[in-house]
């Protein structure tokens, strides 16, 4: 069974840096399309990166882009997601997701098929 492991949140001082890991097992993912999203209390889920695996594309939501990196290392077949500066306004739940075979960059939630348990970032202000 296919299984995403989310890891590296935690509690961090606005301004500064976590580098959260999704490391797919059950199969290598180099034909998939992998993704970050984040869920804050009493919010909805939403897009915050996403990379296409085979040509390493990427998109980000608005919000992070400057500051949030999506990459992903195929010797250890693991997709991180480097967050710096961050802001008490990215503190959420973060989830990674993946789907076979994108032919574009997807940002919708419900283009994803394969999730991860996620992983609390907590940044005080």
């Amino acid at each position: 069974q296919v299984q995403l492991v989310e890891s590296g949140g935690g509690l961090v001082q606005a301004g500064g840096s976590l580098r959260l890991s999704c490391a797919p097992s059950g199969r290598t993912f180099t034909s998939y399309g992998m993704a970050w999203f984040r869920q804050a209390p009493g919010k909805e889920r939403e897009f915050v990166a996403t990379i296409r695996w085979s040509s390493g594309s990427t998109d980000y939501a608005d919000s992070v882009k400057g500051r949030f990196t999506i990459s992903r290392d195929s010797a250890k077949n693991t997709v991180y997601l480097q967050m710096n500066s961050l802001k008490p306004e990215d503190t959420a739940v973060y989830y990674c997701a993946a789907r076979p075979n994108p032919t574009i960059l997807f940002r919708r939630a419900n283009e994803y098929n394969i999730w991860g348990q996620g992983t609390q970032v907590t940044v005080s202000s």
